[in-house]
């Protein structure tokens, strides 16, 4: 094995790696779309602006299944990891799923906020904000409540599949929620 075969081996690892820790922060906001619907977090009223505070696509339904389903899928992660001795990828715990797919969700509110305050209506493309809010979010509560789990299991390589990953992943996603009718707008 040449030394460019253990690097290239060493950095595919580590794009699986990646989606392995990212898996319960990805799905919170597709299921959110699914599952949603019914009352708005923000009960339709506005900001001081006059604009809503999040809008009628944020709802308590979505995101408590959203978080629900992260958390789920963490929890299989972690008995998948046990049962077939997985422990080549980062182990996730409670507490890491946990905050991962609370904070997906979190950093999606937060940019729907900030949105709303800029003047863009639901559904309007917002580059880069779009596509990192669930890593900025996912990332911040870790390094709040859980820093140690973060700083153990987030390497270089790790990091840049999560930017180059995300885009690529949150793009396709929303390309099957349009078709599937889950999303109004493909991006």
């Amino acid at each position: 094995m040449t030394l460019f075969d253990t690097i290239l081996g060493y950095w595919l690892f580590s794009g699986i790696a990646a989606l392995w820790i990212m898996l319960p922060a990805y799905v919170p906001n597709s299921a959110a779309a699914v599952l949603g619907g019914g009352t708005p977090i923000d009960f339709g009223k506005t900001f001081r602006d006059g604009r809503r505070i999040f809008g009628d696509g944020k709802t308590y339904r979505g995101f408590i299944g959203g978080v629900v389903s992260g958390v789920l899928l963490g929890l299989i992660q972690i008995w998948a990891a046990s049962a077939f001795g997985l422990d080549l990828f980062p182990q996730h715990t409670f507490l890491s799923v946990t905050l991962l797919a609370t904070g997906a969700l979190l950093g999606d509110l937060v940019k729907s906020f900030l949105k709303r305050r800029l003047g863009k209506e639901r559904g309007e493309s917002w580059p880069i904000a779009d596509q990192y809010d669930l890593v900025v979010g996912s990332f911040l509560l870790l390094l709040l409540f859980d820093p140690r789990w973060l700083l153990e299991n987030l390497t270089f390589p790790i990091a840049v599949w999560i930017v180059v990953m995300t885009p690529l992943l949150h793009r396709i996603v929303n390309i099957i929620g349009y078709y599937i009718g889950v999303k109004e707008v493909p991006w």
